[in-house]
């Protein structure tokens, strides 16, 4: 079978239990712009009101519209008021994990917004 990166045009990050492979392939975070939206996406990031270390610090520095990040493997979406953006964190699609439900998030980006989202449950 075919990875997905050599199928489609894939923008990730690897997380603290993912192997060297996929640490070769994927950065620690990527920050991007697409259809005028600012992206960053990372693993340990926390969520509003509770950002891991120099997150909140670098949205300062550094705005995006949409913040996408996991290592908690609790699905959340919501916007965060005092940094302007939407923060998304699409929960574990992985098998590793104390979680219970497989969970990933598939959105449009159109004119600088999020549209579309939705949270897809995996069997």
């Amino acid at each position: 079978m075919t990875p997905l990166h050599e199928r489609a045009d894939v923008r990730a990050v690897y997380g603290n239990i993912d192997g060297g492979i996929l640490r070769k392939i994927y950065p620690h975070d990527q920050r991007f712009t697409i259809e005028g939206c600012r992206v960053w996406i990372t693993h340990i990031g926390g969520h509003p009101k509770r950002y891991a270390p120099g997150i909140a610090q670098q949205f300062k520095s550094q705005p995006v519209d949409l913040f996408i990040c996991g290592h908690s493997h609790i699905v959340k979406a919501g916007y965060d008021q005092a940094h302007n953006h939407l923060h998304l964190n699409p929960g574990a699609a992985g098998k590793h994990g104390w979680h219970k439900q497989r969970t990933a998030m598939r959105f449009v980006v159109e004119s600088g917004k999020v549209k579309e989202l939705d949270l897809i449950e995996l069997s």
